[in-house]
C-alpha cells in the first residue's frame, strides 16, 4: 500500500467525515481517519474496510499534542500527506440574540482555530507530496451574499449564529492560504478550496437535511482529488461555485 495516495480526514468516524473516507477507499487511497472517540473512530474503520486501507487515529483538533501525534505518525509510516480534508466541526443551535461569547468561542475553537492547528502542522507532510489538496468543509449559510439577500438555506439556519461565522471566517482561512501558498515556490503545488456539501442529513442537521450524506461528500471528493490545472482558494458546491 505504499504507493496509495494518503488522505486525512477529521471527524472521520461519521456523517460527512465517514462517507468521505468511504469515496476516497473506493478510489484506492490509505484513509487515516481521525476522531476524538479512539473506540467509535476504531468501529467506522472497521466498518468501512478490512484490508488495514482505513486506519483510525484519535485526533482532537482542538489538542495540539494529539495533533502533532497524527502528523509524526504520519512521517514515520508514509512521509507525506496528500489529501487533507478538514471536515471536524460543532454547531450552537441558539437564536443571535441568546448567543453568548463562551458558545461563540468554543465553536471557533473547533471549527476555525482547529483548522489553522491541522493544518500547520500537516504543512510540512503536503509540502513532501506531489499534488497535495486540502479541502476545508464549509457551509453555505457562510455566504455573507446569500445570507444578507435573505436565501432560505433550510431547517433552522436563523438560529447557527456561531456556526455560520466560524464557517464564515474558515472561508477567508481558505483565501488566505491560498495566497500564501501561492507565493512560496515550496507550497504552490498545494491546492486548498472550501467546500460546502448543502443540507445534508447529519446529527448537525439533526437529520433533518435534505441531502444524503453521498451526495454531500461528493464536492468534498471531487476538491480533493483535483487536476493540476483545477482552481485554488475558491468556495464551491456540487453545482459549482457559490457565491461569497
Amino acid at each position: 500500500m505504499a504507493d496509495r495516495p494518503v488522505a486525512l480526514v477529521t471527524g472521520a468516524n461519521k456523517g460527512l467525515g465517514k462517507e468521505t473516507a468511504r469515496q476516497f477507499l473506493g478510489r484506492g487511497m490509505t484513509v487515516v481517519m481521525g476522531s476524538r472517540d479512539p473506540e467509535r473512530g476504531v468501529t467506522a474503520a472497521r466498518e468501512l474496510c478490512a484490508d488495514g486501507a482505513a486506519v483510525p487515529v484519535r485526533l482532537d483538533v482542538t489538542d495540539s499534542a494529539s495533533v502533532e501525534m497524527v502528523a509524526d505518525r504520519l512521517c514515520q509510516e508514509h512521509g507525506r500527506l496528500d489529501v487533507l480534508v478538514n471536515n471536524a466541526g460543532t454547531v450552537v443551535d441558539r437564536l443571535a440574540a441568546d448567543t453568548t461569547a463562551v458558545e461563540m468561542r468554543h465553536t471557533y475553537e473547533v471549527n476555525v482555530f482547529g483548522v489553522v492547528t491541522v493544518i500547520h502542522a500537516m504543512l510540512p507532510l503536503l509540502r513532501a507530496s506531489v499534488a497535495p489538496r486540502i479541502v476545508n468543509v464549509s457551509s453555505t449559510t457562510a455566504s455573507l451574499g446569500l445570507t444578507s439577500g435573505g436565501t432560505d438555506f433550510g431547517g433552522d439556519a436563523d438560529r447557527r449564529m456561531a456556526y455560520s461565522s466560524s464557517k464564515t471566517a474558515l472561508n477567508m482561512l481558505t483565501v488566505q492560504y491560498a495566497r500564501a501558498f501561492g507565493k512560496d515556490p515550496g507550497l504552490s503545488h498545494i491546492k486548498i478550496n472550501s467546500a460546502t456539501p448543502g443540507y445534508t442529513a447529519t446529527d448537525l442537521t439533526g437529520y433533518r437535511g435534505t441531502r444524503t450524506v453521498e451526495e454531500g461528500a461528493r464536492i468534498i471528493v471531487d476538491l480533493a482529488t483535483l487536476a493540476d490545472a483545477g482552481p485554488t482558494g475558491g468556495f464551491f458546491n456540487d453545482q459549482g461555485y457559490v457565491v461569497w
